[in-house]
């Protein structure tokens, strides 16, 4: 329904209503012809007086005239015993009426009820023409020139915006592949880690091409309404031909494009299956040289349909990772725009310091710089503030130096992260210490900052042991000098327990599971391999845990001095950067 058509219903309904209003003066006069009313005393006066005429009774209500011709009207009393007989003995004319409702009184509820279906009836058709127009004029294209952002605002993925360039040429300039008979690919899916910038590269995509953009969540396809998902898919690509050429850019496709028949509803054909079959049918329907691009990203391309990824859609599947040292630098370079930093300032040296921050976190990182700065009341950006930053980072929010802690627990807290710092000084193959603090920051009473002095890609099972073992140091340390373990140990485990059994289901690092990779499990509760096979699993975690952490004991009463020292050092000045921990210990 429409809304012409639902404004017209509106219209009749409120006629009906207007009629039925002018309907009751037809029943009740107006109130200067109405008879007057007098009270039971002042009726039975005027009855002893032989004043009264006739009268007509209905119900309680005495109706009657006095011997003048003048009309009024009495409300009788509960009880009105001998009122026949005095009527009869003063010669009054009197009739007896039962009362009857008006017809239109007694309709009234039949028009309500009328009336409440007709509306409910024009809100759901609203309510589901609201829902179509979703699929059909909800998303909007970024017409050309309307996106500022090109490649020169991304940096650090020099290899996957020559891949997107070739898109991008392929926009402005598809003649030049026709004559050659080659076929830009019709899909590209660009898939990594949160906050490496697949987002940003689309919207450089559609500033470089100059065509329309048209962008929008996966999980907006997935609608209330049954059908109205897979609706929105064939009309969102019908808009995009009549734009040809155009990008459509869908963000988190894993919301829609998951594989089909996983989770829950095994089998079934949900909304969520019904719009990715539409998907999947719109993708294979493409012309050869239709000019419509379908550009996605997602954090999880192993959920993905198979289907999805076959060649004819997403042909291209380009990985956006973490950036590398010099491309940290590039990125920082682009963030650093417009901000006031210190001359001495260098960012290669702050790139080689957050291996593994992605685009996101070194613009974060300079923006909490930048604020750092303001707040200390500088007008440039030093390395201390930087230095700052990156705490905040990594440990998950400011320090908490106002915090009252108790001595007992400040050295506690001393002791845990002095286990960290020595264990990954002393171990080979683990990240060199770049800074340890007691000072609380976040939820963590303290921490230690390793980092490795070169970007790496690949981890052999000792470099892995020997990150585990820096985990375990802290709890090693508490029961090495303080004789119990407390629960500050807490992430610890958990990180441990998660690389140890990533080691053994994921890398075939084990010894008696041997060689097999288990797939992670899409939905809670879905066992992805047999109960001998996880019990087999958790059995290995805990051996090689418990391996780790008797070398690491043995490691740390063997330094027993070296580790009291260092306690000592860091209780006294709170924080020590990794050169001053590598001197305290002689290493």
């Amino acid at each position: 329904m429409s809304s012409d058509r639902t404004r017209e219903v509106t219209k009749r309904i409120l006629l009906v209503l207007f009629a039925l209003w002018l309907l009751q003066f037809a029943f009740f006069p107006p109130l200067a012809s109405r008879p007057a009313e007098l009270s039971y005393s002042a009726f039975l006066d005027a009855l002893a007086e032989r004043r009264i005429a006739e009268v007509v009774i209905t119900d309680r209500v005495l109706e009657g005239e006095f011997v003048s011709g003048e009309a009024f009207t009495v409300t009788l009393p509960a009880e009105t015993t001998g009122l026949a007989e005095r009527l009869e003995e003063a010669g009054v004319e009197q009739q007896y009426k039962v009362a009857r409702q008006p017809w239109w009184l007694a309709l009234l509820p039949t028009v309500i009820w009328l009336g409440a279906m007709i509306g409910l009836f024009a809100w759901a058709q609203k309510r589901q023409a609201g829902a179509m127009g979703l699929a059909r004029g909800a998303v909007k294209p970024l017409a050309p020139g309307e996106s500022t952002v090109t490649f020169a605002d991304v940096a650090g993925v020099d290899e996957v915006k020559a891949d997107l360039e070739e898109i991008v040429d392929y926009l402005r300039n598809p003649d030049k592949y026709r004559q050659i008979g080659a076929r830009i690919p019709r899909g590209v899916l660009l898939y990594g880690p949160p906050g490496t910038g697949k987002t940003l590269l689309a919207r450089a995509v559609a500033g470089e091409a100059g065509v329309p953009f048209f962008a929008l969540s996966g999980s907006s396809f997935v609608e209330l309404f049954v059908g109205m998902g897979a609706s929105r898919v064939r009309d969102l690509f019908a808009q995009a031909r009549k734009n040809a050429p155009c990008i459509i850019f869908i963000d988190e496709i894993d919301a829609v494009g998951r594989q089909r028949g996983a989770g829950p509803v095994a089998g079934g054909h949900d909304e969520r299956e019904q719009t990715l079959n539409q998907l999947l049918t719109e993708m294979d329907g493409f012309g050869a040289y239709e000019g419509v691009i379908v550009l996605a990203a997602t954090n999880r391309p192993d959920v993905l349909d198979r289907a999805l990824l076959r060649p004819g859609r997403f042909d291209r599947q380009i990985p956006v990772g973490p950036p590398d040292a010099k491309g940290r630098e590039e990125i920082l370079r682009v963030h650093a725009a417009g901000k006031q930093l210190d001359p001495s300032l260098d960012l290669a040296a702050i790139a080689r310091r957050t291996p593994g921050f992605t685009g996101a976190d070194l613009a974060n990182l300079l923006n909490e710089a930048a604020i750092l700065a303001v707040r200390r009341g500088r007008k440039q950006i030093t390395m201390n503030e930087i230095d700052e930053a990156i705490d905040r980072v990594v440990a998950g929010g400011p320090a908490r130096k106002g915090r009252m802690i108790r001595p007992e627990e400040k050295r506690r807290i001393a002791v845990h992260e002095a286990g960290h710092a020595l264990v990954a000084t002393l171990t080979p193959g683990a990240d060199p210490v770049q800074k340890v603090t007691v000072i609380p920051r976040g939820r963590a009473g303290g921490f230690t900052l390793t980092a490795p002095e070169e970007d790496q890609m690949l981890y052999t099972r000792s470099e892995l042991e020997a990150r585990l073992k820096m985990m375990l140091g802290g709890l090693a340390a508490e029961e090495v000098l303080m004789g119990e373990r407390s629960t500050g140990a807490q992430d610890d485990l958990k990180r441990a327990t998660q690389i140890a059994r990533e080691m053994i289901s994921r890398y075939g690092m084990g010894e008696s599971v041997g060689l097999m990779s288990v797939p992670e499990a899409d939905w809670p509760g879905v066992q992805t391999v047999s109960q001998e096979s996880a019990a087999a699993i958790e059995r290995e975690v805990q051996s090689v845990l418990d391996r780790l952490y008797r070398e690491v004991r043995r490691l740390i009463e063997a330094n027993r001095d070296r580790l009291v020292a260092l306690v000592v050092e860091l209780s006294d000045r709170e924080t020590l950067d990794g050169d001053e921990v590598r001197q305290i210990l002689g290493a």
